[in-house]
């Protein structure tokens, strides 16, 4: 791997475990203008740009003449070629913002790895990682344009060591399986769906503290489980903060509701 001079030496060390051929390599730097320019940003959107991020690059481009990978097309997909950035974030509250408005501004499909440096007692800065992939399909109305239709960002990930700060098991077989030497490689589009899919299993291992890939027939069913499990923590939370404000009446049914949504929980912490 070619020194990148990121200034980011724990990143650098993932980059390459990652295995992504020099032959891909472009790392060059996009500046905050062009997406100002061409991303359609809302106010909150420029806030985030402003504020949040503090550099972004084109690290690899991977197309058929980089490295052997074939071309997808057909009437909803154009995935002829993948883009791997950087984007050094200030901080991470706004990550699926900045990723959307990022997959907007880019007609290719991106991967894009955030990174974040947190500060430790008596040891310097630290860097951490979140993979962030949205699956796109051509704007039938507008084929210039790509609508998303599903973005991911993975859990933050400490980078102390190339497979994680003091590495969990979930966390090396998740950076693990990024290695591009793991991923089927007979078309872009089966590559990135790949990826999708372990960042998928990364999210399901919050929950179930076990990192497995699943095969693509059970993937959409995990990703729905996934969702309903969010949806439910979310309600959880609004009824709790229901129940610090209503009256003992209201506390009893509120506090059932709690118990019926925490059982739903455990039983879509078994379906993960």
């Amino acid at each position: 791997m070619k020194d990148l001079n990121l200034g980011l030496p724990q990143f650098e060390a993932f980059l390459d475990a990652l295995g992504v051929p020099d032959s891909c390599l472009l790392n060059k730097p996009l500046y905050k203008k062009m997406f100002q320019e061409h991303a359609a940003l809302d106010a909150r959107d420029k806030k985030a740009l402003k504020d949040d991020v503090e550099k972004v690059r084109w690290l690899y481009t991977l197309k058929p003449s980089t490295i052997n990978i074939a071309p997808y097309l057909d009437e909803l997909r154009d995935y002829g070629e993948l883009a791997i950035l950087h984007i050094e974030l200030s901080t991470t509250k706004q990550a699926e913002r900045i990723g959307h408005f990022i997959n907007r501004a880019i007609p290719y499909p991106l991967v894009i790895f955030f990174t974040h440096s947190i500060g430790k007692e008596g040891s310097g800065n630290n860097d951490e990682l979140a993979l962030c992939l949205a699956d796109k399909r051509i704007n039938m109305a507008d084929k210039e344009k790509w609508v998303i239709e599903d973005l991911q960002l993975s859990p933050w990930i400490p980078l102390q060591h190339p497979l994680g700060d003091e590495p969990t098991v979930v966390n090396q077989n998740f950076l693990s399986s990024l290695n591009i030497s793991a991923l089927p490689t007979a078309n872009f589009w089966q590559l990135y769906q790949a990826l999708i899919s372990r960042l998928i299993a990364r999210q399901c291992a919050e929950v179930t503290g076990i990192y497995r890939l699943t095969n693509d027939a059970d993937e959409s069913q995990k990703n729905e489980y996934l969702c309903q499990y969010q949806q439910t923590e979310l309600a959880i939370k609004k009824l709790r903060a229901q129940i610090q404000k209503a009256e003992f009446s209201q506390q009893v049914t509120l506090n059932t509701q709690i118990k019926q949504q925490e059982q739903k929980l455990k039983q879509l912490t078994e379906l993960l």
